[in-house]
């Protein structure tokens, strides 16, 4: 099964205790901090639009790409529903490609932890260098190497409801820095009886001092890097950071 097929199917109820609009304030925080007003954004690992939607209602043209139909299925009927104008494209960020350049770049909800290897991770941001406008901003977060070890590497998460159940495995392989992710979903179907969903997700962890070498070899200039959700510099026991990069003018 590709990888996601099953995952687009209860990824928004997986997520539902994120507060998604803070996400978004904050968002607007570093424009404001770094004085950008952008009028197009695209966002690359879009998921099921829950970011992507939201900005496009704070007047924001906005670009969705992702790897997965599926979720990009589910993006495009949420934009439906609320009578939106969002462009979603199914694209492999390590391979994406725009029709123009666009004033901001933005990669959410831990995406580039699923670039594993350094040389496509490379490539990510050398892309992201080529369509961003003259000085143009690259916000992006990361799951820290603590959050792997310390949070979730070797435990397991499980909760169950009437309509959809899950196991969900990690294994941090502190070597390679790779956390894997073993999910177990079962599904209700329309005849009240449960589908399993087997998914097996990668993530890997980067230091700042890598972020910060891929960054400025791309050709792009390493702006600042922050504790999520604040402007202060990530902590030891940080379990998301928040990376500022910037085109430095074509």
């Amino acid at each position: 099964m590709e990888v996601y097929a099953g995952f687009a199917q209860v990824y928004d109820r997986l997520m539902e205790d994120v507060d998604y609009d803070r996400w978004v304030d904050y968002i607007f925080e570093i424009f404001k901090k770094y004085n950008v007003s952008p009028s197009l954004v695209a966002e690359l690992g879009c998921g099921t639009g829950n970011i992507t939607n939201r900005l496009t209602k704070k007047d924001i043209e906005m670009i969705g790409i992702d790897l997965s139909d599926e979720m990009l299925g589910i993006a495009r009927q949420k934009a439906v529903e609320a009578d939106l104008d969002v462009l979603y494209l199914c694209q492999d960020m390590r391979e994406f490609e725009l029709y123009g350049t666009v004033d901001v770049v933005l990669s959410l909800c831990d995406s580039i932890n699923y670039i594993t290897e350094k040389d496509d991770l490379l490539e990510v941001f050398k892309l992201v260098n080529n369509y961003l406008e003259p000085k143009g901003l690259f916000v992006f977060d990361l799951n820290t190497e603590y959050k792997f070890k310390n949070i979730l590497g070797d435990n397991v998460f499980a909760q169950s409801d009437d309509d959809i159940s899950y196991i969900w495995e990690n294994n941090y392989d502190e070597d390679e820095r790779i956390n894997e992710y073993y999910i177990n979903f079962f599904i209700k179907n329309s005849d009240k009886k449960y589908e399993k969903v087997e998914e097996c997700h990668y993530e890997r962890a980067y230091c700042v001092e890598e972020i910060k070498g891929l960054i400025e070899e791309s050709g792009m200039d390493f702006v600042d890097v922050f504790d999520a959700f604040t402007f202060e510099s990530p902590k030891n026991d940080s379990q998301r950071i928040y990376v500022i990069a910037r085109e430095k003018g074509k």
